[in-house]
This record gives structure tokens, C-alpha cells and sequence, in this order.
């Protein structure tokens, strides 16, 4: 598409969708939110990126292949969710670990919850990413 307004407005739009795909993601331990709806925005910003672009420009954009991507993220997934497991727990049961702990176990929080939910979020970006690029070069 040849319009230099949807061209101009799609740079800040991406970056905006990108940065709340993030922020999405991380709130969804307390909130709605989460890796699917991260991950749901952040492809969303991308096909219109390809739409505005072209997908030969999205591809770039990516730098790494869709496929790839949903690969890795169902990897990170399934690696989160047997985490629990090595802990003697069932599985996708969450585990806590506190980063630089002091004397009262005050520290930052990281759980396999957010592990998984990183997954998710790749996952869906890759899957979405794939189809939206596939039915575009198929136009």
C-alpha cells in the first residue's frame, strides 16, 4: 500500500502496540492480562506494520522467522510448566524464587507463572504472525 499517511503513522502506532504488549503481559498476575492478550497485541501491531509495509518489510522487522518464534515460546511454556515437577510438585504448579533476598526473604519476585506466560506470549505472536503472513503474500 502506497499511502503516505498509514506509512508515517504506522511507525508510532507499532511502537506504541509493542510497549502495551509488553505491559499487558507483565501485569497479568494480579489483573487481566496476560501472555495470550500480550501477545494478541503485539501481533496485531506487526500486521499492520506488514500491512503498511509489505511482508517482505515485516519479515525483516521480525528478523526471525514466525515459525521459529511459536516454537520457541511453546518450548519456554512447556519448559515452565515442568519446572514444578523438578520441585516435586504437580505440574504447572507455580514456583516462587526471590531475587537478592535479604534476612527477611524480601526480594524480587520471579515465578514460573511469568516464565509461562513469556511463552505464551511468543507462541501466539509466532502463530498469528505466520498466518497473517502467509494470507498476505498470498493476496
Amino acid at each position: 500500500m502506497n499511502s503516505l499517511i498509514l506509512n508515517a503513522a504506522t511507525r508510532l502506532l507499532v511502537a506504541l502496540m509493542l510497549m502495551f504488549s509488553v505491559y499487558m503481559l507483565l501485569r497479568g498476575h494480579n489483573e487481566p492480562g496476560g501472555g495470550f492478550i500480550g501477545g494478541l497485541i503485539a501481533a496485531i501491531g506487526l500486521a499492520l506494520y506488514a500491512i503498511a509495509h509489505g511482508t517482505e518489510a515485516a519479515r525483516q522487522a521480525l528478523r526471525i522467522d514466525p515459525r521459529n518464534i511459536a516454537m520457541v515460546g511453546v518450548g519456554i511454556a512447556i519448559l515452565a510448566g515442568l519446572a514444578a515437577s523438578l520441585a516435586g510438585d504437580a505440574p504447572f504448579s507455580g514456583q516462587w524464587w526471590f531475587v537478592g533476598a535479604d534476612q527477611e526473604g524480601k526480594g524480587l519476585p520471579l515465578s514460573t507463572v511469568l516464565v509461562f506466560d513469556v511463552g505464551v506470549y511468543l507462541a501466539v505472536i509466532g502463530a498469528v504472525m505466520t498466518l497473517v503472513l502467509t494470507l498476505e503474500e498470498e493476496i
